[in-house]
């Protein structure tokens, strides 16, 4: 920009100041107050003074202070719409290693950030042994769904199964079971890490069955299909649970090694997973 040119931007402002009076500044911010337009009413005398400087039509400005607006609110929306999805740590998908867990399809997983799955009314089920990043790979794509608009809800298996049990024996039941089904995507993590008994695996089988082609769900675990009979104490339940998951569903069978033993790994101090031992296969 030339001398001449900064020297007309300059100027532009300093008239644009002296145009707007303190009287319609005032009235300015309280318009954008009562219309909640909260970064706008922050950014008033800066966003007036960049419109003059940049010599900025009506409809431009205009759109200028909207996106501002837009983008403020978006991200106030996504940072309360994490906070309520209690998730247990934020890892963006960005940071996943895909490199250190070559058995994982980085374009399926890409292609269920696009949250496609959550429309389709389809579930994600991560297995592998523990470490391989299954709970990050959840949470990420939970984070996606958030950015996307979808409301979402983190919980473990034992929390889960714990807090419906309560709830059954206090008589509050329908009222627990309709806070897991008001999420529109609904995370499990962990199925496999404790057995649950006949009430829980009953309790559970409630739960998916409200769910049901009506709200996807992402569930992980370290136990193979063919396990989770043992997993639910009762291979009856664990079948018409597996019936439902599955009827519309993703699967990825990690096989890997833990990310928390890559250094040791790296030191030869340990051994890498063999991959038959890894979970996978059907009920």
């Amino acid at each position: 920009m030339s001398r001449g040119t900064t020297k007309t931007a300059a100027v532009a402002a300093s008239a644009a100041a002296a145009m707007t009076t303190p009287a319609q500044l005032e009235r300015l911010a309280e318009h954008l107050r009562k219309l909640r337009l909260l970064k706008s009413g922050e950014r008033l005398e800066a966003l007036l003074q960049d419109a003059a400087a940049q010599e900025l039509p009506y409809a431009e400005f205009l759109e200028h202070v909207l996106g501002e607006e837009v983008a403020a609110k978006t991200s106030k929306n996504i940072a309360m719409r994490t906070a309520m999805a209690r998730f247990p740590f934020v890892k963006p998908l960005e940071t996943f290693e895909f490199a250190y867990q070559p058995s994982i399809d980085a374009k399926q997983v890409h292609t269920l950030a696009s949250c496609h799955f959550i429309e389709h009314g389809d579930n994600v089920i991560v297995l592998g042994p523990p470490g391989v990043g299954k709970t990050h790979l959840a949470v990420s794509l939970g984070l996606k769904a958030i950015q996307a608009g979808y409301r979402v809800l983190f919980t473990t298996a034992a929390s889960l199964i714990e807090k419906l049990t309560k709830a059954h024996t206090e008589g509050r039941l329908e009222e627990k079971l309709k806070l897991y089904t008001a999420p529109r995507l609904l995370i499990i993590d962990e199925i496999g890490y404790l057995p649950i008994d006949r009430v829980g695996a009953n309790l559970f089988f409630q739960l998916i069955s409200r769910r049901y082609e009506r709200g996807p769900m992402i569930l992980t675990s370290n136990q193979s299909f063919g396990a989770w009979g043992e997993v639910f104490g009762d291979r009856v339940i664990a079948t018409a649970i597996l019936d439902r998951l599955l009827h519309h569903a993703v699967t990825m069978n990690i096989r890997g090694n833990s990310y928390r033993l890559k250094d040791k790994l790296k030191a030869g101090l340990v051994r890498s997973h063999d991959d038959s031992s890894q979970p996978g296969g059907e009920i």
